[in-house]
């Protein structure tokens, strides 16, 4: 069931990971330099969001920073003298611009907003403005079962606590804004934790198949370059959004060996694969995934020619679904466009994602430890509780 101990792995190589991190990371552009010129080198605009983040603080940036606050003070006086109520789909969309954050942690984010920012005089009403939040954030995207299980799990996390029975108001407030910013924490760190669980699997000299864009599969990879390993990595297409090219461009800026490949070219390529590696957008009661179009049939190809598939997903995509098969999921459609007319008559497939059954997969990286798609379950059980 478990390999070992998340905080173990995650205490154990902190400080290792960080001082590698700093001899093999190339220094950042200043925040004037980012400032002076927004798109050196026709990075992409994740890595200058992230420059911008982590630059180095300059006498310039602060002159200018200094100048910006000034005016977002005037209008954020205006704003507050405008008396706009306080919206968590609007608080949510702020999070979301944060290039590194997943959309459930952004939701996460956004109802521990609406704790602080509560009014409500007792338990009941403020549980009732938590839980109207939480449905509004759901029916933003009623296709996301990230969103959908991330808000799910927060009420549970949150309201389950017996002490708020026997505390005044202000004190059962506190206690669950804890409680909230403690879940939004452990949400934000699992990245980092899967990407730990999963390094003793990647080995030097081994290739491993991507599908997709995942920024958790492209964390364990990353983690994997800044210790030093030599490994390959191929990469789907991921049409029709070509979500491969750029996890391909991404890992090429962290000088991992990349190849990529049409996704019509799985089966041929699988022989030089020695595991597989892909993220999830919900992990089923059955130990199942639900991912980007393409998913199942690359572990199917896997599985005929005995190569581990991996999955690394954050707990707060175990969702409670159990699809019996393809078609029974809420579908989310995506356009497609084929670069030549397609006549009317002619019906296209439009369907995001699919459904791999769990016979198909090795293990599941999670934040929980790393799981073996059986105990899946067990876990679900234990999360919703």
């Amino acid at each position: 069931m478990w390999w070992r101990s998340a905080s173990f792995i995650l205490d154990k190589h902190d400080a290792v990971s960080n001082q590698e991190s700093r001899l093999l990371t190339s220094p950042p552009l200043s925040m004037a330099e980012t400032l002076q010129n927004p798109n050196p080198d026709n990075i992409s605009a994740y890595y200058q969001t992230r420059a911008a983040h982590h630059g180095v603080v300059t006498s310039d940036w602060l002159a200018q920073a200094q100048a910006a606050a000034e005016k977002e003070e005037v209008e954020s006086e205006k704003s507050f003298d405008s008396g706009k109520a306080f919206s968590v789909i609007d608080e949510f969309n702020n999070w979301r611009k944060q290039p590194d954050l997943a959309e459930a942690v952004a939701a996460i984010r956004a109802l521990a907003k609406v704790i602080s920012s509560s009014e409500a005089t007792t338990m009941m009403e403020l549980e009732i403005e938590l839980k109207t939040a939480s449905d509004s954030l759901k029916a933003w995207d009623t296709t996301s079962i990230s969103l959908t299980a991330g808000c799910d799990l927060f009420m549970r996390y949150v309201t389950r606590t017996s002490a708020l029975e026997y505390e005044d108001f202000n004190s059962a407030k506190s206690r669950l804004l804890e409680r909230a910013e403690k879940f939004g924490e452990i949400s934000y760190k699992a990245r980092r934790i899967i990407a730990m669980l999963s390094q003793d699997f990647i080995v030097d000299g081994c290739t491993i198949l991507v599908h997709g864009f995942s920024r958790v599969v492209l964390e364990v990879l990353k983690t994997a370059a800044q210790s030093r390993k030599l490994f390959r990595v191929f990469c789907t297409e991921g049409r029709p959004d070509r979500t491969g090219l750029r996890l391909s461009n991404e890992l090429a800026k962290l000088d991992v060996p990349v190849k990529l490949l049409l996704d019509s070219a799985v089966a041929y390529s699988m022989d030089e694969v020695d595991m597989v590696f892909v993220g999830a957008d919900g992990v089923v009661e059955s130990g199942g995934i639900i991912n980007m179009m393409g998913t199942y049939q690359i572990a199917l190809v896997a599985k005929s020619m005995n190569k581990p598939v991996y999955v690394a997903a954050e707990s707060y995509k175990f969702a409670r679904l159990y699809p019996l098969d393809q078609k029974d999921m809420v579908p989310a459609l995506r356009p497609i466009d084929f670069g030549v007319p397609i006549p009317s008559k002619v019906e296209v497939e439009t369907s995001a994602r699919d459904y791999t059954p769990p016979q198909y997969l090795t293990l599941l990286f999670t934040d929980l430890g790393v799981l073996t798609p059986s105990v899946v379950s067990d876990e679900l059980i234990q999360l919703y509780l």
